[in-house]
């Protein structure tokens, strides 16, 4: 655990210099669109369950957060065109750079999540509060395409409690258990690929499965050949069916 705090400070240090211009070209964008502030904050559940403030680029309207829908399809009306750009390229998540500096995340680990969402999960699914929550992990590579899963069902969040949420935290759940620097090194180097296509980088996310005791129908959800199904989460026999 050291050496991967060490790895997330020099990494996030490093990254933070040459993120600055696009952090400030990003800012300015998005003032320019509506006058607001162009920084986002929210609470999300950390490490054993701590809260913490997690800092984003605004892509969304302001108090976009205050609406009862938690997921964001392709034609969500609350995304402003200079936030659709953002989120494409995931340059909204750049100031999360400054969380992984503070202790509060790790460049790699399950995505943190609302409270809202925290709750929903079952025992098993806790044990992804067993380690600091990250920018990137596998999931993130795997449903980079979430808001075209959400944008293509008539209910977003049950789509991504039915269809997202299972694999994500079974895959949250495989990286806690095989966790190592050279995981997390290959895993933002897949991050990376991912920016030039998805598809490459989804391969790779399953050839680096295959390398482990890895379930055959996990390598097949990370490839994404086929329609994605409702799926009960980890420790449970229940269908998701909202959230």
């Amino acid at each position: 655990m050291k050496a991967k705090r060490i790895l997330d400070i020099v990494f996030a240090g490093t990254a933070l210099v040459p993120a600055v211009p696009v952090l400030a070209a990003a800012c300015a964008a998005i003032y320019a669109y509506d006058r607001r502030n162009p920084v986002y904050s929210a609470t999300r559940v950390g490490w054993n369950g701590v809260i913490f403030r997690m800092y984003k680029l605004r892509s969304m309207v302001v108090d976009a957060d205050k609406s009862s829908v938690d997921t964001a399809g392709n034609d969500d009306p609350r995304v402003t065109p200079p936030g659709r750009f953002l989120r494409r390229w995931k340059f909204d998540e750049l100031p999360q750079l400054w969380n992984v500096l503070r202790g509060d995340m790790s460049l790699v680990g399950p995505r943190p999540q609302i409270e809202r969402e925290v709750n929903l999960y079952t025992d098993v699914e806790r044990g992804l509060l067993a380690v600091r929550p990250g920018i990137t992990d596998f999931s993130s590579i795997v449903f980079s395409d979430l808001a075209g899963i959400a944008g293509a069902h008539p209910d977003p969040d049950i789509a991504y409690g039915q269809l997202v949420r299972p694999w994500k935290s079974r895959l949250g759940l495989f990286y806690i258990a095989h966790m190592s620097i050279m995981l997390d090194l290959a895993l933002v180097l897949l991050t990376a690929v991912a920016f030039v296509s998805r598809q490459s980088a989804r391969r790779g996310v399953a050839l680096l499965l295959s390398c482990y005791n890895t379930p055959p129908e996990m390598i097949e959800v990370c490839l994404r050949r086929s329609t994605l199904l409702p799926t009960p989460p980890p420790g449970s026999t229940q269908v998701v069916a909202s959230r």
